[in-house]
């Protein structure tokens, strides 16, 4: 199962940690996994590359996992907010077709 869990401080999404595999298909050709790790990869590149900010990103491809944590602040805090609060609306989707095979929480 794939897990993703998102960080939050009061009204702010500070970062989230995406885990495991979803074991809906064969490694690779798993379409559910795919579509989570394109999705991780788009948000990470709008809040780093298109934005600027320095957002912490840290793989583990033992695990497998990749975490994404926000500096304090950001230079364009309501664009970054809106990938991550877009990102997590898109999982949430996906979880509700796929909930034998992926978790989506708030921490």
């Amino acid at each position: 199962m794939t897990r993703v869990e998102f960080y939050t401080q009061e009204d702010r999404i500070t970062g989230f940690c995406c885990s495991g595999h979803s074991g809906y298909g064969e490694a690779g050709a798993d379409i559910l996994c795919a579509a989570v790790s394109a999705a991780v990869n788009l948000t990470e590149c709008i809040i780093n590359d298109v934005c600027g900010t320095r957002a912490k990103v840290r793989v583990d491809e033992g695990k497998p996992s990749i975490t994404l944590t926000l500096p304090a602040t950001c230079d364009d805090e309501d664009t970054v907010q809106a990938a991550l609060s877009g990102f997590m609306v898109y999982l949430i989707g996906l979880r509700d077709d796929y909930s034998d095979y992926l978790e989506v929480l708030e921490v």
